[in-house]
């Protein structure tokens, strides 16, 4: 059995939800009721203007630094690698909680908010991997699949470097199958969704820095290679209701954001003294 196989027959043995949960246009207090009802049939909304130029320098100034610092470690850690960092890194758990961002996250997912992940995705100019056709929530074992992505642009993203795409309204179909990628060193996920041509044609997701995009984790999307000579730098932040419930350690690193967790589904993590670039989930590898 191989490693994909594996990790599909782990995910098969929880008691998952899979299906995508409307949010009420009438209780929307940030978004317009028009913007609720687009992101229940189209699974995303873009852009929203978060940062000025100011904050945008030192987001990336603040990102360059997580990077050069893990590339120095000499551990094995890439520009894939600063993943759910927040637990560590005071300016991603700050990132985190940037009002601007949860004002509109709640109109999504309602006044009891989760932030379950971070990720930094640094495609480097020339980067031949790309990410394959996917749906988020297939590869996470949380139920019900209620997360919101809010995807931060901290470079300029467009179709020249690679950014992200989309399939509208495929996050009403459920999950969708599954096959082994084909060239997996060119290909950050070893999976990808079967037959994607079938599902109709994507949407480009172009992004200025400072900006953010929003799309639901069962939502088909992907991007290609870098073949430009740009960096295309993002940072994913999953939020989630509290009532949904993580297994397998992952909420381990959550961070309550706004509201209750009545069922206390999650860890709720203090805020990090300071920014060290080496979280719980790295240091509990090399105890392994």
């Amino acid at each position: 059995m191989t490693i994909f196989e594996k990790q599909q027959a782990e995910l098969r043995k929880l008691d998952r939800d899979l299906s995508f949960g409307p949010a009420d246009p009438a209780a929307a207090k940030t978004l317009t009721p028009e913007q609720v009802a687009f992101f229940s049939e189209n699974g995303y909304l873009t852009p929203f203007r978060i940062f000025d130029d100011d904050r945008v320098d030192a987001n990336r100034r603040y990102l360059d630094g997580l990077l050069a610092a893990v590339a120095a470690a000499g551990d094995g850690r890439d520009t894939y690698s600063i993943c759910s960092y927040q637990d560590t890194c005071r300016g991603l758990y700050d990132l985190a909680l940037t009002p601007a961002i949860l004002d509109l996250v709640e109109d999504l997912v309602g006044p009891d908010i989760v932030c379950w992940g971070t990720h930094f995705f640094c495609k480097l100019p020339g980067d031949p991997k790309q990410v394959s056709w996917h749906q988020d929530a297939a590869y996470w074992p949380l139920t019900p699949s209620r997360t919101v992505t809010a995807w931060l642009a901290i470079d300029d993203v467009d179709r020249e470097n690679a950014c992200m795409q989309v399939i509208p309204r495929t996050h009403h179909l459920g999950e969708l199958a599954l096959t082994q990628s084909e060239a997996a060193d060119k290909n950050l996920f070893d999976s990808s969704v079967v037959d994607v041509e079938q599902y109709g044609d994507p949407a480009c997701i172009e992004l200025k820095a400072g900006e953010i995009s929003l799309h639901s984790d069962m939502l088909l999307h992907a991007s290609g290679a870098n073949l430009s000579k740009r960096r295309r730098g993002g940072l994913t932040l999953r939020y989630s209701p509290t009532t949904v419930r993580p297994y397998l350690e992952y909420g381990d690193y959550s961070i309550l954001c706004r509201g209750v967790d009545t069922d206390g589904n999650w860890a709720n993590i203090p805020r990090p003294p300071g920014d060290d670039p080496c979280p719980r989930w790295w240091q509990r590898q090399g105890e392994k």
